[in-house]
């Protein structure tokens, strides 16, 4: 096969995978009385009898929410108002994990059969397809147990000890030495690694081999059986079959190896060997570290992701980033350039691949990401760059089919909401370059102002993440100052406005903290400069623009000296934020009274629909 025909079998996928994912968002067909959806019905009713949740609007939309959404946390919600308590909770959150992967999996081992049965793409990519699948079954079996382990075991204990105070908590953990070291000797931005209890009671750090002997004895088996069938095929349309192997192999030793301390160095290495696979068929392995607070111990991420052949050019936000950056770091000095100098060569050998998961497992049933930049190693990525993942079809198509909820009627307004829905459903074109600007300059926004120790030296007091997400987004947002398209601006300002709102909502689900505490910032901008105003609604002052921009630019660039003294992220944070009872909210008393205001309205009606 040529490479032309592997692209036209590719496409082919690619529409069948969008059929199919069409067909599952039409559940949500489920909360309209002139629609309906039986299937959907008879699903639905089955899961929330299975969790004890009463068959309602609101318990569809929170079943709709995990099963489609893929998403937890309105589950969680709906639980809380039900009386549920912490144990209650988490043990029905760990039946419908199972509920749902096993109705995902069997998704896809029905386009596994369809590809099959159409002989599409050749034998060395239809046998890669189905390792992957093979291996992620498995990655699924183990989520549990990292779950019980590491979110609902130890960081619970952790933040016991020292009654929630998070500095404490991680100055334990470097004094006791219980956090991995990468190859240099310096302590770690992640961690590959588990605590246990040993006989005396104490913690020891124990490499996930060991600490997860069965699960991980079982993906590396799988592993070593793809490995074995590529052998034998060829890749005769990319040629990347070495590299295919070597990456492979690679994740295997990494998985199977038990010293602590050697652990980030062995993932290094996969990450080394992940950049050098090329072709329009990837896979995602563990990079991710949102779940766990204390010690970021990387999530248990195993995926197969595709790119969409009609979208892989067009783009200008890599060259608007590089424009604004270079321009600002000529501000800051020699240093600063230097810092620079070596992330816009990322940026520059950045792979960007535009299209959607075809396959997904392990951690990815809690939550599938709009996009992505990985690796999280910064020293591979000076050495090699990173790649970027967009998902701009599933998301607009995920937007599109899901209700309208009544919380964004009330706080936005039907005008607003509306005129959001109405471009996505008229001008899909246009949409795809907002989300261009606002999502992918989000995810070029991350490489921006790091060295290879700038995570580790800010992050003493676990604040990090908490600000980094901040900076993705308005990264992307400089880009788009730098380069402004007049006919685009209000498009943004609706953007960011409605991100930075919807992200209120996020405020107990610990996994996504940083991005509610971006929304946080956002909003302290927002309102400061008169764009955005509340009484009993949003209001956007489109004549305040430049107001906002200049607002934006001054908070940019102060975030961007931290980052270059790799000052101690809390300090950034605590510009905006201060913590009241174990919660982020404004220093703001206004904006913080919208919030107290929005997130008591979310609790109370934040699963319920409305038709306009």
């Amino acid at each position: 096969m040529n490479k032309q025909d592997f692209m036209k079998d590719l496409q082919r996928i690619y529409d069948e995978l969008q059929t199919r994912q069409a067909e599952l968002n039409s559940y949500y067909d489920l909360l309209d009385k002139e629609k309906g959806h039986k299937k959907a019905e008879s699903i639905l009713t089955f899961f929330l009898t299975t969790m004890n949740i009463p068959r309602d609007d609101e318990g569809y939309m929170a079943g709709l929410t995990r099963l489609v959404g893929l998403r937890e946390d309105a589950l969680e919600e709906v639980m809380k108002k039900q009386g549920f308590d912490e144990r209650k909770i988490q043990h029905k959150k760990e039946v419908a994990y199972g509920f749902v992967s096993h109705f995902h999996t069997e998704r896809h081992e029905a386009l596994l059969q369809w590809i099959e049965e159409e002989q599409l793409l050749t034998p060395f990519y239809r046998s890669l397809i189905y390792g992957v699948h093979y291996v992620g079954q498995y990655m699924t079996l183990w989520q549990s147990a990292w779950t019980h382990q590491i979110i609902n075991t130890i960081n619970p204990e952790l933040s016991n000890m020292f009654e929630g105070d998070d500095t404490k908590v991680l100055d334990m953990l470097k004094e006791k030495n219980l956090l991995d070291h990468n190859p240099e000797g310096n302590v770690g931005d992640r961690c590959y690694s588990v605590l246990q209890k040993d006989d005396e009671g104490d913690y020891r750090s124990v490499a996930y081999a060991e600490a997860f002997p069965k699960p991980v004895k079982a993906v590396t088996t799988a592993l070593s059986q793809l490995i074995k069938r590529l052998e034998i095929e060829v890749d005769e349309v990319f040629g990347q079959k070495e590299e295919w192997i070597a990456y492979l192999s690679a994740l295997e030793e990494a998985f199977a190896h038990t010293v602590t301390d050697e652990l980030i160095g062995k993932w290094a290495e996969v990450d080394r060997k992940w950049m050098a696979v090329k072709t329009p068929l990837q896979i995602g392995h563990p990079l991710e570290y949102y779940e766990d607070h204390y010690r970021k111990a990387v999530a248990l991420e195993w995926d197969l992701r595709i790119v969409n052949p009609n979208l892989q050019e067009g783009s200008s936000t890599r060259e608007n980033i590089k424009g604004f950056a270079s321009l600002m770091a000529e501000g800051f000095g020699v240093d600063a350039q230097k810092t620079m100098a070596t992330n816009l060569t990322q940026v520059d050998e950045t792979q960007l691949y535009i299209g959607q998961p075809i396959l997904y497992y392990g951690a990815e049933f809690n939550g599938l990401f709009s996009a992505q930049v990985v690796p999280n190693d910064e020293t591979v990525s000076v050495e090699l760059g990173k790649k970027i993942f967009a998902y701009a079809d599933f998301v607009m198509e995920s937007k599109k089919s899901k209700p309208i909820m009544k919380l964004s009627v009330e706080t936005m307004g039907e005008d607003f909401v509306k005129a959001q829905r109405h471009l996505i459903d008229t001008n899909p074109e246009l949409w795809q370059e907002i989300y261009d600007i606002s999502t992918v300059g989000h995810e070029y926004g991350h490489i921006l102002w790091l060295d290879s120790d700038t995570e580790s030296k800010m992050n003493g007091t676990g604040q990090f993440k908490n600000i980094e997400e901040f900076k993705a987004t308005s990264g992307g947002l400089m880009a788009f100052f730098h380069n402004e398209r007049e006919e685009l601006k209000e498009h943004v300002v609706n953007d960011v406005v409605a991100r930075a709102v919807g992200l209120m909502a996020w405020r107990e689900v610990g996994e996504v903290l940083p991005y509610y505490c971006e929304g946080l910032i956002h909003l302290d901008i927002l309102f400061g400069s008169g764009v955005v105003t509340y009484d009993s609604e949003i209001k956007i002052d489109y004549s305040k623009y430049d107001v906002m921009k200049e607002a934006y630019i001054s908070a940019y660039k102060d975030l961007a000296s931290s980052y270059l003294q790799k000052v101690d992220a809390s300090e950034y944070l605590g510009q905006y934020a201060v913590k009241n009872e174990g919660f982020y909210l404004p220093k703001n008393e206004k904006i913080k009274s919208f919030v107290e205001h929005y997130y008591a309205r979310y609790k109370e009606i934040g699963q319920q629909t409305v038709s306009l």
